[in-house]
């Protein structure tokens, strides 16, 4: 069972920072300023930094030479879709491995990591759904059995957050997305490596109908 968690102020302050990056609230190069987001949030400045940390470790805001503090810093849309491309074939590997190497009490745990989804979804939160949905992968990732991969997965995972999220906000993509899941776990079960692989890099891709929903609630956010 999925442990409750209260965000902490960096928690707040980096997801408003990520949202408003990823949906182009921020600019790309628009300067974020410590002492006014400090005051914004009604913090100290501590919390803003370790914001800026793991904002920085997402890729989403960089320092520029000979220029003090943090740029806003958002990949073009043709980036953003190399990023998926190439975390659609890590999914795909993680799940073929998965497939044949997960155990009996892990596959157990994907199950329940699955049904936790399904409850998220009554809820109609997408953020809760991106949650569950992580702790989902991170089963995969485990069970693969080969830690330098799910690391790399998990670092990539890390850059994609944002749009990730924000994709489950679409409508319809929450179901979609826990169907998907099944048909996984499915092929899992079944120890097929290939069908696993390509139902994940599927799960994962975003292209044609899904990037252009993706853009479009990037435009509307």
């Amino acid at each position: 069972m999925a442990k409750s968690h209260t965000p902490s102020s960096t928690d707040l302050i980096f997801e408003q920072l990520e949202e408003q990056i990823a949906t182009g609230v921020l600019k790309s190069g628009e300067r974020l300023e410590e002492a006014a987001l400090a005051e914004q949030f009604g913090v100290s400045r501590t919390p803003v930094r370790e914001a800026f940390a793991r904002l920085d470790s997402a890729g989403l805001i960089e320092k520029r030479p000979g220029q003090r503090g943090y740029f806003a810093s958002n990949p073009s849309f043709t980036v953003l879709i190399e990023m998926f491309e190439v975390m659609a074939e890590l999914e795909g590997l993680c799940a073929r491995l998965a497939a044949r190497r997960m155990s009996e009490r892990a596959l157990s745990q994907l199950k329940e990591a699955n049904e936790a989804c399904k409850n998220a979804i009554a809820t109609s939160n997408a953020d809760v759904y991106y949650q569950r949905n992580v702790e989902f992968h991170e089963i995969i990732y485990d069970g693969c059995g080969n830690s330098f991969l799910a690391q790399e997965t998990r670092d990539i995972r890390r850059r994609l957050r944002s749009y990730r999220r924000l994709q489950l906000r679409v409508r319809g993509r929450m179901n979609q997305s826990h169907q998907e899941h099944d048909a996984i776990i499915q092929a899992i079960i079944e120890g097929d490596g290939d069908k696993a692989a390509q139902l994940s890099r599927d799960h994962v891709a975003i292209q044609g109908e899904r990037f252009a929903d993706l853009v479009a609630h990037l435009e509307t956010s």
